[in-house]
């Protein structure tokens, strides 16, 4: 994204590259992305944007990428299993927190406790209250000593800290070359916070990282001194208002969390080949679920911002029903190629016809079809 003054004086235009979570996938697809546009569109370059702006798995994309590693490394080193570049294992995200499955086992016996406590004795329960209806309300307790994740994060977040350091990236976001903004929220608060803007610029940026990563019910809150964070997705997807706010002329937003259509293909799942996604079970429900509330919160903010302000958005995505290929497991090798080459060719295919649509954003930073 080459953003050099133009002839003439004209002040140069800022552009934000916005790089929303998605999972493991959801990475993947951006790099093969990011790599079809700056090898098939003259005069884009993922060095030169003014800012960085990434959440969830796309806090880490977008980490390194403003840390000054060129997206084709990335993109040729997950698609070679030799290359240790990039050497992310699945250990990493999923180790179970302990502490957490202690805490709640610790608080069930006490709730226990007292749960029989007050069964024995009734208390201020009417004497004619059924006895399954005290006994619900006593096993209500049992709710708060739910672990608060099933999986914790610092393995996630040492592993980034290692990454940072072997290949020169800056852990911190006043070092950073180029600006880097990495939202999460306050689990105790629920407003959004800002990694790497003023007052929040002294944290690892791999400690924000992992925060941003934190999605309730899989992974347990981030701790960042005395505050817990969750993902940085769960309010605004994109984030634009950042993006707006650093006076922004252009957002490139690229969004892997469209809603999986199966058009009435088979699903993917360990037990064979079936016919809906309620096949893959719950958490792929689940994970369906947050595609819709995601992609439909997304499209909203775009709608408003290019409304009210003169931010233009450009939304790079797969379609609902190249989605499916999302449903494979995206640690298996061949499904990792599958995303990132699935990723890079359609973009490369799309380009002609994405640049026909945005004539005006094209002519502005002289971008041209790569031949």
């Amino acid at each position: 994204m080459k953003t050099t003054e133009p002839s003439g004086g004209t002040p140069r235009a800022r552009v934000s590259l916005c790089l929303p979570g998605g999972g493991l996938s959801g990475a993947l697809y951006q790099i093969g992305a990011l790599a079809a546009l700056e090898d098939g569109v003259a005069g884009f370059d993922n060095q030169s944007f003014t800012l960085y702006l990434g959440s969830g798995s796309g806090a880490a994309v977008a980490a390194a990428i403003a840390g000054g590693v060129p997206v084709d490394r990335i993109y040729r080193a997950l698609l070679d299993p030799a290359d240790n570049f990039f050497p992310l294992e699945r250990g990493h995200l999923m180790h179970l927190d302990l502490d957490e499955w202690r805490r709640a086992l610790g608080t069930s016996w006490v709730a226990l406790r007292h749960a029989f406590a007050r069964l024995t004795s009734r208390g201020d329960t009417p004497t004619n209250a059924p006895g399954h209806y005290l006994l619900l309300e006593q096993l209500d307790r049992l709710h708060d000593s739910l672990p608060a994740g099933l999986f914790k994060l610092d393995r996630y977040e040492r592993f980034l800290a290692e990454f940072f350091l072997r290949r020169g990236i800056p852990n911190g976001f006043r070092a950073m070359p180029r600006r880097l903004l990495i939202p999460a929220h306050d689990l105790d608060s629920g407003e959004r916070v800002v990694f790497g803007s003023s007052g929040y610029e002294d944290i690892p940026v791999s400690l924000a990282c992992a925060a941003s990563l934190a999605l309730p019910l899989f992974f347990s809150p981030v701790r960042v001194d005395d505050r817990h964070f969750l993902d940085g997705g769960l309010g605004h997807v994109a984030h634009l208002d950042l993006a707006e706010a650093d006076g922004a002329d252009l957002a490139i937003v690229v969004n892997p969390l469209v809603p999986v259509s199966t058009a009435r293909r088979a699903i993917p799942t360990g037990h064979g080949a079936r016919d809906s996604v309620r096949d893959k079970g719950l958490l792929w429900i689940y994970n369906q679920a947050l595609r819709v509330g995601a992609h439909a919160r997304l499209h909203q903010d775009v709608a408003r911002v290019t409304a009210s302000s003169p931010l233009q958005v450009l939304v790079l995505e797969p379609e609902p029903t190249d989605a499916l290929l999302f449903l494979q497991n995206p640690a298996g090798l061949k499904a990792r190629r599958t995303i990132l080459e699935y990723a890079y060719r359609t973009t490369r295919e799309r380009i002609t016809h994405w640049m026909e649509r945005n004539r005006a954003v094209v002519e502005r930073f002289a971008w041209q079809e790569a031949r």
